[in-house]
């Protein structure tokens, strides 16, 4: 079974920055993409960023366009995001998922992390 696990989450001023992995258990080989999703409390979940496995090839939300960084480690199945510059408006538990499609949409997703919160305090 697969499974992906989020960490790297945690407390931080605005203007820092945080690097969140997710590791995966077994190299998910029906998910073509890998991406990074976020909720706050009362809100629905929001597209981060995503990349492609195969060729990575990376795709942003406007929100963090410029700030947020997705990377990937392939032999250690391993997907990055890297947040620089971060706003009170960041705060939320975020999630990194597999999907076998180029997709921005969370029910196109197949496999999911328990998520990792951030939190960044004004």
């Amino acid at each position: 079974q697969v499974q992906l696990v989020e960490s790297g989450g945690g407390l931080v001023q605005a203007g820092g920055a945080l690097r969140l992995p997710c590791a995966a258990s077994v190299r998910i080989y029906s998910s073509r993409v890998m991406g990074w999703f976020r909720q706050a409390p009362g809100k629905e979940r929001e597209f981060v960023a995503l990349i492609r496995w195969s060729t990575a090839r990376t795709h942003y939300g406007d929100s963090v366009k410029g700030r947020f960084i997705i990377s990937k480690d392939s032999p250690n199945h391993t997907v990055y995001l890297q947040m620089n510059d971060l706003k009170p408006e960041d705060t939320a538990v975020y999630y990194c998922a597999g999907s076998s499609q180029w997709s921005w949409y969370p029910n196109e997703y197949e496999y999911w992390g328990q998520g990792t919160q951030v939190t960044v305090s004004s």
